[in-house]
């Protein structure tokens, strides 16, 4: 009789610009369970999209992360984050502007908001962005509203359109080339 596969299921949710970015890079991570792109941390009670645009809502577009921990650590992902989207930028990332598009770490826990810290300390001591200061929020999780189905695996099923081709694939093309073992492909 085979033992049973030994799991250690955990969440994270971070928030570094449009959704669709994260959610193509962290749904082909390898470890990762499921990346599902929604809204974090407002104050509307059911925020659609058009509503979290407006800027009104409070919201972050996120991706949740479900994970096994036996097979990719938190730091791991915290390093991932840190290379596709660019800390250093008050709610924008490239192009899009907005709070909603603010980069935040939001814990499930507290040994996640001590790991998020000592994460940015060390990213601050080393001066990782050439000095600039990083601007990424670490706060409870207070929410998590999924995006609409027509925003889940937006790049797996829309690479060629426009924001696709010139935002999402060169994040996840750098991180293939940055971590080429975690790459587990489209599935």
């Amino acid at each position: 009789m085979s033992q049973p596969e030994v799991r250690d299921v955990q969440q994270a949710t971070l928030g570094g610009g449009c959704f669709w970015c994260l959610e193509a890079v962290f749904s082909r991570t390898q470890g990762v369970i499921k990346a599902e792109s929604g809204y974090a941390n407002g104050h509307h009670p059911a925020p659609t999209y058009e509503e979290v645009c407006t800027g009104q809502t409070g919201h972050a577009e996120v991706v949740q992360i479900t994970f096994d921990a036996t097979q990719i650590s938190y730091p791991e992902l915290l390093d991932i984050f840190f290379t596709i989207h660019d800390p250093t930028t008050l709610n924008r990332q490239g192009n899009d502007v907005g709070t909603q598009y603010r980069s935040g770490i939001y814990t499930h826990d507290s040994d996640q908001a001590r790991m998020a810290s000592v994460h940015l300390q060390a990213l601050r001591e080393a001066k990782a962005y050439g000095g600039d200061r990083i601007v990424t929020e670490v706060l409870p999780l207070t929410q998590f509203h999924p995006a609409e189905p027509e925003h889940q695996r937006y790049f797996k099923h829309h690479p060629t359109a426009g924001y696709c081709a010139f935002v999402v694939a060169p994040k996840v093309a750098k991180f293939q080339q940055r971590f080429p073992a975690l790459d587990k492909g489209d599935d």
